[in-house]
């Protein structure tokens, strides 16, 4: 192996590339990125970028110790994977010739249809996007959020302390409900309430109205609710068209076994555009968190410089399963922390502090068995029961 591309230079890319290195591997290395910025971090992008409490140097993710000696191919996205050719197409007409490949190029955000020729609508996904949204809300007196999940609802929560009268729009019953589910959702509702946003929940958006600008939104119940800005933060599709007729498997991403490697010799795929399978859920899963980015491609490289495929049984019993998914989210002046999966029917007890004082920990079970747990400003209590978590999935996983 004396090549390795990896093409995705962000997070997940950038672990991967550390990971070769820290594992050994002494080829050439070739990370390759569409948009023309060096790795950067993207949870600070909603909350102190967006707030200008953060500039752009801050949000570096390469430190002085990085020694990648690697070749960047940075301002152009990946057009084609050809495996048989062992070569990366990039939109710009250019080859690389490679003997690996870690595929990391990510996820979309999601845009609602008929927004495209209105000026003030964004989503925030990029730098480039945060930029843009920043210098908007600079003029701004009232902002709709569309979407009550992680990005969303972090967004919500930095305009309203910024001055702004905001509004967050959420079809579910109530924010995050599909990560934490309606119950603990309400929570962060009361949270979002508390510090003056007004949270419509139910409700979905049936039109951005406006000319050339949006001027507000109409929502499926009929109501108006004017804006100056509007931001869409309804989720993201995984970035893998430029695979079409390389023979790697797509569903929700691309199909990965427990470590990453795809049916594809010498590709494997780690990030937001993975799906990697869950032993312990029996299924395929993107998990588009920061840990998952920073943590899983260490895995991936030890099955890529190991020679394993999907189909050359590598999701066997000699694979650790990756820990439970985990995230955070800093809005209304709390530190949310989550887990685990949650599903329909699974029990919610608080096992220390109090729903009242929106201070507290609480599991969630499925029959007798810990699947999820949830804290609110309890980091320590939080990290034992995730710990827990950890020891639990890989008991259950032991053949």
């Amino acid at each position: 192996m004396r090549t390795v591309a990896v093409v995705g230079a962000s997070l997940a890319g950038l672990s991967a590339a550390r990971a070769l290195r820290d594992q050994g591997y002494d080829g050439r290395l070739v990370l390759i990125g569409d948009e023309p910025h060096r790795p950067y971090d993207r949870p600070p992008l909603s909350k102190e970028f967006l707030a200008g409490r953060m500039d752009e140097a801050d949000l570096a993710l390469e430190t002085e110790t990085d020694d990648l000696d690697a070749t960047w191919i940075l301002g152009t996205a990946a057009a084609a994977l050809d495996p048989g050719e062992r070569a990366v197409r990039l939109g710009d007409g250019r080859t690389v010739r490679t003997d690996a490949v870690v595929i990391a190029t990510g996820a979309a955000a999601r845009t609602l249809p008929g927004t495209e020729r209105l000026s003030g609508v964004h989503t925030l996904r990029t730098l480039d996007d945060a930029r843009a949204l920043r210098a908007d809300l600079a003029g701004a007196e009232r902002l709709v959020v569309v979407g009550a999940g992680f990005i969303g609802a972090e967004i919500a929560s930095t305009a309203r302390a910024l001055g702004l009268h905001v509004t967050l729009v959420e079809p579910a019953p109530a924010p995050l409900a599909a990560a934490i589910g309606a119950e603990m959702g309400a929570v962060v509702a009361g949270l979002q309430a508390g510090q003056g946003v007004e949270v419509l929940c139910g409700t979905g958006v049936r039109e951005v109205t406006g000319t050339t600008r949006a001027d507000g939104v109409i929502l499926t119940d009929g109501r108006r609710v004017p804006a100056d800005v509007v931001v869409v933060g309804i989720g993201a599709r995984p970035n893998v068209a430029w695979l079409a007729g390389s023979g790697v498997e797509i569903a929700d991403g691309v199909l990965c076994d427990a470590t990453g490697a795809t049916g594809v010799p010498g590709v494997v795929a780690v990030g937001d555009c993975a799906a990697w399978f869950d032993p312990a859920g029996g299924a395929h899963r993107r998990v588009e968190h920061w840990t998952g980015a920073a943590r899983r491609p260490a895995v991936a490289v030890r099955a890529l410089l190991a020679g394993a495929s999907a189909t050359s049984g590598s999701s066997g019993s000699d694979v650790r399963p990756p820990e439970p998914p985990y995230f955070w989210s800093d809005q209304c002046g709390v530190r949310i922390q989550f887990a685990g999966r949650t599903g329909p029917g699974d029990e919610i007890t608080v096992e220390e502090g109090s729903l009242a004082d929106r201070s507290f920990v609480a599991v969630y079970r499925r029959g007798d068995r810990p699947v999820a747990v949830l804290g609110i400003d309890l980091p320590r209590p939080f990290t034992r029961w995730r710990k827990r978590l950890a020891a639990e999935a890989l008991q259950s996983a032991a053949p």
